[in-house]
């Protein structure tokens, strides 16, 4: 489930773009040039303006000129980001968790000690597993997944992907943008109802650490009966 933003302050919003800033410039050899350029071309319109029309539009284009930034960190931070996640193992759930909007995300609700895994989402599209890692391993780790969930999302859409560069497969840039034109299928109380029954399917049930407690150990006779049976 996407968890709830929490309130950040002007200066740890500073702070977060100037990490972004540093994040693309290292990324991204376009994004000084094109920075440059978002400053520098409404600028020199905005002087224009002044000299012809008056100061009123001083603060008009210095907005502009901070939007354009904006836009141009927006855009190449996204490809960026996307540049540097692509074949990381466990990439496509980070994403997911990430995303605006009503996502619940399961990481590796199945895997392999060869880093093969299978992410389990659910939203208003119905049911998503996205699968990641080698495509012949991955492939029977869906196999087995759409086996399992079949017996209880009923008539709940449900969708598969491999994330990949491959042919037949999703690159890990375009994940977003294929999640969010898939059909709302499903309400919100839908969505509710699907988690908490896919939840219970994939709970794994924990054996308590350390040694057994006094008044839970079995005695010794019943230890003796319980090998006479």
């Amino acid at each position: 489930m996407a968890k709830p933003q929490e309130k950040v302050s002007f200066g740890q919003r500073l702070k977060q773009i100037g990490m972004v800033f540093k994040f693309t410039a290292k990324q991204d050899r376009w994004f000084a040039p094109l920075v440059t350029g978002a400053v520098l071309i409404p600028l020199a319109l905005t002087v224009v303006a002044v000299i012809a029309w008056g100061w009123l539009w001083l603060p008009l284009g210095i907005l502009f000129t901070l939007l354009a930034v904006l836009i141009v960190l927006n855009l190449r931070s996204n490809q960026a980001m996307m540049n540097a996640a692509e074949g990381q193992p466990g990439a496509a759930a980070s994403i997911m968790e990430n995303m605006r909007g009503d996502w619940r995300v399961t990481p590796a609700v199945s895997s392999t000690t060869q880093m093969d895994m299978v992410h389990l989402v659910i939203g208003r599209p119905g049911v998503i597993l996205l699968a990641e890692g080698n495509p012949q391993r991955v492939r029977g780790l869906l196999g087995q997944e759409k086996r399992r969930l079949a017996k209880v999302i009923g008539t709940a859409p449900l969708h598969d992907y491999v994330i990949g560069t491959e042919e037949g497969e999703l690159p890990i840039r375009k994940l977003r943008m294929t999640l969010m034109r898939l059909p709302r299928n499903l309400s919100g109380k839908d969505v509710n109802s699907l988690d908490k029954r896919l939840k219970a399917l994939t709970a794994r049930p924990q054996l308590p650490k350390g040694a057994i407690p006094k008044n839970m150990r079995p005695s010794k006779g019943q230890f003796r009966q319980t090998r006479g049976r």
